[in-house]
Protein backbone atom coordinates (compact mmCIF):
# COMPACT_ATOMS: atom_id res chain seq x y z
CA UNK A 1 0.00 0.00 0.00
CA UNK A 2 1.16 3.51 -0.74
CA UNK A 3 0.56 4.50 2.90
CA UNK A 4 3.28 2.07 4.02
CA UNK A 5 6.01 3.78 1.99
CA UNK A 6 8.47 5.90 3.96
CA UNK A 7 8.11 9.64 3.56
CA UNK A 8 11.01 10.91 1.45
CA UNK A 9 13.36 13.39 3.09
CA UNK A 10 13.01 16.94 1.78
CA UNK A 11 15.40 17.71 -1.06
CA UNK A 12 18.33 19.87 -0.03
CA UNK A 13 18.16 23.49 -1.09
CA UNK A 14 20.03 23.77 -4.36
CA UNK A 15 22.68 26.43 -4.57
CA UNK A 16 23.69 28.92 -5.84
CA UNK A 17 20.83 31.18 -4.91
CA UNK A 18 20.59 34.82 -5.94
CA UNK A 19 19.55 37.84 -3.91
CA UNK A 20 16.83 40.06 -5.32
CA UNK A 21 15.30 43.39 -4.32
CA UNK A 22 12.20 43.03 -2.17
CA UNK A 23 9.28 45.41 -2.64
CA UNK A 24 8.59 45.25 1.11
CA UNK A 25 9.82 43.47 4.22
CA UNK A 26 7.34 42.71 6.98
CA UNK A 27 7.34 41.09 10.40
CA UNK A 28 5.90 38.01 8.67
CA UNK A 29 8.96 37.93 6.38
CA UNK A 30 11.28 38.15 9.39
CA UNK A 31 9.34 35.33 11.05
CA UNK A 32 9.70 33.25 7.89
CA UNK A 33 13.49 33.55 8.19
CA UNK A 34 14.18 33.55 11.94
CA UNK A 35 11.03 32.16 13.49
CA UNK A 36 8.69 33.84 15.93
CA UNK A 37 11.15 34.63 18.75
CA UNK A 38 10.39 37.86 20.64
CA UNK A 39 13.99 39.10 20.11
CA UNK A 40 15.18 37.48 16.86
CA UNK A 41 18.36 39.60 16.62
CA UNK A 42 19.30 39.32 20.29
CA UNK A 43 19.49 43.09 20.83
CA UNK A 44 16.46 43.84 23.02
CA UNK A 45 18.66 44.06 26.12
CA UNK A 46 20.42 47.10 24.60
CA UNK A 47 17.28 49.12 25.35
CA UNK A 48 17.74 51.00 22.08
CA UNK A 49 15.10 52.15 19.63
CA UNK A 50 15.93 51.05 16.07
CA UNK A 51 14.92 52.42 12.67
CA UNK A 52 13.33 50.28 9.98
CA UNK A 53 15.24 49.96 6.74
CA UNK A 54 13.74 51.31 3.52
CA UNK A 55 15.56 49.20 0.90
CA UNK A 56 15.47 45.41 1.19
CA UNK A 57 17.17 42.45 -0.46
CA UNK A 58 16.29 38.83 0.04
CA UNK A 59 17.11 35.31 -1.01
CA UNK A 60 14.34 32.80 -1.67
CA UNK A 61 14.82 29.05 -1.74
CA UNK A 62 11.96 26.98 -3.08
CA UNK A 63 9.57 29.90 -2.56
CA UNK A 64 10.63 30.54 1.05
CA UNK A 65 12.45 33.70 2.14
CA UNK A 66 15.69 32.45 3.75
CA UNK A 67 17.91 35.56 3.92
CA UNK A 68 17.53 39.34 4.18
CA UNK A 69 19.58 42.54 4.40
CA UNK A 70 18.17 46.06 4.64
CA UNK A 71 19.59 49.49 3.89
CA UNK A 72 18.87 52.99 5.12
CA UNK A 73 20.67 56.27 4.42
CA UNK A 74 21.48 57.87 7.79
CA UNK A 75 23.25 61.05 8.93
CA UNK A 76 26.48 60.77 10.91
CA UNK A 77 29.03 63.10 12.45
CA UNK A 78 32.67 61.99 12.25
CA UNK A 79 35.17 64.23 13.97
CA UNK A 80 32.54 66.99 13.97
CA UNK A 81 31.97 66.81 10.20
CA UNK A 82 28.50 65.76 9.11
CA UNK A 83 28.06 63.21 6.34
CA UNK A 84 25.80 60.35 5.39
CA UNK A 85 26.43 56.62 5.50
CA UNK A 86 24.39 53.69 4.33
CA UNK A 87 23.18 51.84 7.39
CA UNK A 88 22.95 48.10 6.97
CA UNK A 89 20.69 46.12 9.25
CA UNK A 90 18.19 43.37 9.61
CA UNK A 91 20.72 40.89 8.23
CA UNK A 92 19.24 37.46 8.74
CA UNK A 93 19.79 33.94 7.42
CA UNK A 94 17.48 31.05 8.31
CA UNK A 95 19.14 28.58 10.68
CA UNK A 96 18.61 25.58 8.41
CA UNK A 97 20.55 27.14 5.50
CA UNK A 98 23.41 28.82 7.37
CA UNK A 99 26.95 28.03 6.31
CA UNK A 100 26.07 28.12 2.60
CA UNK A 101 27.22 31.66 1.81
CA UNK A 102 23.80 33.30 1.93
CA UNK A 103 24.95 36.14 4.18
CA UNK A 104 27.59 36.96 1.56
CA UNK A 105 25.00 36.64 -1.22
CA UNK A 106 22.41 38.96 0.33
CA UNK A 107 24.99 41.48 1.62
CA UNK A 108 26.76 41.62 -1.75
CA UNK A 109 23.50 42.48 -3.50
CA UNK A 110 22.62 45.07 -0.86
CA UNK A 111 26.09 46.68 -1.01
CA UNK A 112 26.06 46.73 -4.82
CA UNK A 113 22.89 48.80 -4.54
CA UNK A 114 24.34 50.91 -1.70
CA UNK A 115 27.20 51.92 -4.03
CA UNK A 116 24.61 53.66 -6.23
CA UNK A 117 23.17 55.68 -3.33
CA UNK A 118 26.00 58.20 -2.93
CA UNK A 119 27.63 57.83 0.50
CA UNK A 120 31.22 56.58 0.70
CA UNK A 121 30.73 54.13 3.58
CA UNK A 122 28.32 51.56 4.93
CA UNK A 123 27.92 51.04 8.67
CA UNK A 124 26.38 48.26 10.74
CA UNK A 125 26.06 47.23 14.37
CA UNK A 126 26.45 43.62 15.45
CA UNK A 127 26.78 41.39 18.47
CA UNK A 128 30.39 40.32 19.23
CA UNK A 129 29.90 36.70 18.07
CA UNK A 130 29.15 37.99 14.54
CA UNK A 131 32.25 40.18 14.17
CA UNK A 132 34.33 37.37 12.63
CA UNK A 133 31.62 36.70 10.02
CA UNK A 134 31.52 40.33 8.97
CA UNK A 135 35.33 40.54 8.92
CA UNK A 136 35.39 37.57 6.51
CA UNK A 137 32.98 39.57 4.36
CA UNK A 138 35.34 42.57 4.29
CA UNK A 139 33.92 44.71 7.10
CA UNK A 140 36.22 46.51 9.53
CA UNK A 141 35.66 47.25 13.21
CA UNK A 142 35.53 50.84 14.42
CA UNK A 143 37.42 51.24 17.66
CA UNK A 144 36.24 53.63 20.35
CA UNK A 145 32.79 54.68 21.46
CA UNK A 146 30.09 55.33 18.91
CA UNK A 147 27.11 57.40 19.95
CA UNK A 148 23.60 56.95 18.57
CA UNK A 149 20.53 59.08 19.04
CA UNK A 150 17.76 57.93 21.34
CA UNK A 151 14.66 59.69 22.67
CA UNK A 152 16.49 60.69 25.87
CA UNK A 153 19.55 61.94 23.96
CA UNK A 154 22.77 60.35 22.69
CA UNK A 155 23.62 56.86 23.95
CA UNK A 156 26.78 54.79 23.62
CA UNK A 157 26.22 51.93 21.16
CA UNK A 158 26.82 48.74 23.18
CA UNK A 159 27.22 46.57 20.06
CA UNK A 160 30.27 46.43 17.80
CA UNK A 161 30.29 49.05 15.07
CA UNK A 162 31.64 47.93 11.71
CA UNK A 163 32.13 49.72 8.40
CA UNK A 164 33.03 49.00 4.81
CA UNK A 165 33.94 51.37 1.99
CA UNK A 166 31.47 51.78 -0.84
CA UNK A 167 33.91 53.62 -3.12
CA UNK A 168 37.03 51.39 -3.08
CA UNK A 169 40.07 52.98 -4.63
CA UNK A 170 38.61 56.49 -4.54
CA UNK A 171 39.65 59.36 -2.33
CA UNK A 172 37.74 59.12 0.93
CA UNK A 173 37.39 55.32 0.89
CA UNK A 174 39.19 55.09 4.28
CA UNK A 175 37.11 55.76 7.38
CA UNK A 176 37.80 59.33 8.58
CA UNK A 177 39.42 60.02 11.96
CA UNK A 178 37.38 61.38 14.82
CA UNK A 179 34.56 60.68 17.21
CA UNK A 180 31.54 58.99 15.61
CA UNK A 181 27.96 59.94 16.32
CA UNK A 182 25.03 58.56 14.41
CA UNK A 183 22.61 61.49 14.16
CA UNK A 184 19.58 59.21 14.16
CA UNK A 185 18.32 56.09 15.85
CA UNK A 186 20.45 53.10 14.84
CA UNK A 187 19.37 50.98 11.93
Amino acid sequence: MADDLPTPAPAPVSLPLAAVPLAAYTRADLTEILGDAPDPFGVADTGLTWLPKDVHFGVRAEGRLVAHAGLLRVPVSIGGTEAEVIGVGGVAVAADVRGRGLARTVLSAALDHARTMGPRHALLFCRPPLVALYERLGWRTLEGKVYVEQSAGPAVMPLRTMWTPLKEGQEGAAWPDGDVRLLSFPM
